[in-house]
């Protein structure tokens, strides 16, 4: 009992022991949060002053730099308002100046004014004095004479007119006549001078062109299987292809020069190359043409250097060499402009004006006639605006648009180019005028059918009795291809006057292409 007396009371004091102990652990703790708790407070306090004291240093740095670019722009005002008190000063300096010199110049005109007042009373007093002078004395003549002042004067004023028209009538005819003599002798001397320092020979197109082949058999080979070959030349061309019977010779017919050459050069590129087909046709043809192109400007070009003539655009230098593929009445329109340059400036040389300028007139005379569709009619007007355009000369210009009497001739060269004009067109057998009725026809042909909505192009063919016509697949049909020949063919029969018939075919073709990579 004891035992168990003593080991409860020792628990006892255990328990007690326990409970004190752990009551000094509670408080020791709880006195340690305090002082974290108070550390966190200390130091949240600590960084909220931290990020005060930073976002004061923030907002005086961005009202410093406000404050700098403010007064940054304050100065560029300031400076520019001095400077602008500086200009206001100046005019006025400037202004003060001007008053001072208007104010002079007023003096002076006021002191000329008080001067020319002077001399008008002077000059009116005198006249007054004269003009009693001159009735005095009319009127002791009118006592001696017995006549009226306004009859004597009457009669002196018809005798001396009688007289001097009489007198210079015989004077004026006198030198008249005098002067045409002269001006007859040496105008035609200058002219037959001229012209035989120019020895141009006569020069009449024809409308074919006759290709050489190496033997007749190279005609079947033209004329390709069934045909196709030489329809799809003359297609291409718009050149109408004649072969006969004459051995070792293909003859291509056409009013139109410039594409007669191109079919010329190509066939002989064909008949050298062998191979000749559709497609070898169109290759051939498309290289020739820009090759013709190259060749023009260097006519142009090799033209302006025979003559001496620089600086001129090259526009103008190309449609100067396509006026070799160029007819008027049956005459080379650049063989004619180059004679007249010649021409020119051999008057020119003879009557002292301008040689260069002369012949620069003389040969762009008839420029309008190089640009596409031109008409005979208002190629001077055509070709006086081109000029324009390239800025030339006013004297060339004049004498392009002035050399038939279209416009006032206001330059002595003008002059010279109507007389060389018709100098050289005057040549025997320098022009012929059937020939360019046709070719005018032929033109006129195929303008009619270009016309027409749905036409790529046209061609005047066999001596102008077949139009064909180039219809475009997308916009015409076979049905439309056929009212379009009708509808060609009445306007051609109403508009044009021609011997016989003439054949209108309306071609319509699709090809399709693709490419095997």
């Amino acid at each position: 009992m004891l035992i168990l007396g003593a080991l409860l009371l020792g628990l006892l004091l255990g328990g007690a022991g326990v409970v004190l102990y752990l009551k000094t652990v509670s408080n020791n703790a709880l006195l340690a949060a305090r002082k974290d708790a108070e550390t966190l407070v200390a130091d949240a306090q600590k960084e909220v002053e931290d990020i005060k004291k930073e976002a004061l240093i923030e907002a005086e740095e961005e009202i410093f730099e406000q404050k700098q670019a403010l007064e940054l722009e304050y100065e560029k005002k300031l400076s520019r308002l001095k400077e602008t008190e500086q200009k206001l000063d100046r005019k006025e300096v400037d202004i003060d100046r001007r008053g001072e010199i208007v104010g002079k110049k007023e003096r002076e005109l006021l002191r000329l004014e008080d001067q020319l007042r002077e001399k008008d009373t002077y000059i009116n007093e005198k006249t007054e004095q004269l003009n009693r002078l001159m009735t005095e004395e009319l009127r002791k003549l009118e006592e001696i004479s017995r006549l009226t002042r306004e009859e004597a004067k009457q009669i002196l004023i018809e005798d001396m007119k009688a007289e001097a028209q009489t007198e210079g009538a015989r004077i004026a005819q006198n030198i008249i006549e005098q002067e045409r003599m002269e001006a007859n002798r040496k105008a035609q001397g200058l002219v037959i001078q001229a012209i035989q320092q120019v020895a141009s020979e006569q020069s009449v197109e024809a409308t074919v062109s006759v290709v050489q082949l190496p033997n007749d058999d190279m005609k079947g080979r033209i004329i390709g299987r069934e045909g196709r070959n030489i329809r799809a030349f003359e297609l291409a061309t718009g050149v109408d292809v004649i072969i006969d019977d004459t051995p070792e010779i293909v003859v291509l017919s056409s009013y139109n020069s410039y594409r007669r050459e191109i079919a010329k050069r190509s066939l002989e590129k064909l008949i050298t190359d062998g191979r000749i087909h559709p497609a070898r046709i169109e290759e051939i043809l498309e290289k020739t043409a820009e090759e013709l192109q190259e060749s023009i400007k260097e006519t142009g070009e090799q033209t302006l250097l025979e003559l001496g003539i620089h600086g001129m655009a090259p526009e103008l230098v190309e449609i100067l060499g396509r006026l070799q593929f160029r007819t008027s009445y049956g005459q080379n329109v650049l063989n004619h402009s180059k004679e007249v340059a010649m021409l020119c400036g051999v008057l020119a040389a003879e009557l002292g004006l301008d040689v260069r300028l002369a012949k620069r007139a003389g040969i762009l005379h008839d420029i309008g006639k190089g640009v596409e569709n031109y008409s005979e009619a208002d190629h001077a007007k055509v070709g006086a605006d081109l000029l324009r355009k390239y800025k030339e000369n006013s004297a060339v210009i004049n004498a392009a648009e002035a050399h038939h009497n279209e416009r006032e001739a206001t330059n002595p060269i003008t002059f010279l180019v109507m007389a060389c004009d018709k100098v050289s067109a005057s040549r025997p057998g320098a022009r012929r005028e059937s020939l360019e009725t046709f070719i005018k026809r032929m033109e006129q042909l195929e303008e009619i059918a270009t016309g027409f909505e749905g036409v790529e192009n046209s061609y005047a063919i066999q001596a102008g009795r077949e139009v064909r016509v180039i219809a475009e697949t997308a916009r015409v049909d076979d049905n439309q291809a056929r009212d379009l020949a009708r509808e060609i063919a009445k306007q051609i029969q109403m508009k044009v006057e021609f011997p016989g018939q003439i054949r209108v075919t309306v071609i319509r073709e699709y090809r399709a292409y693709n490419y095997a990579t």
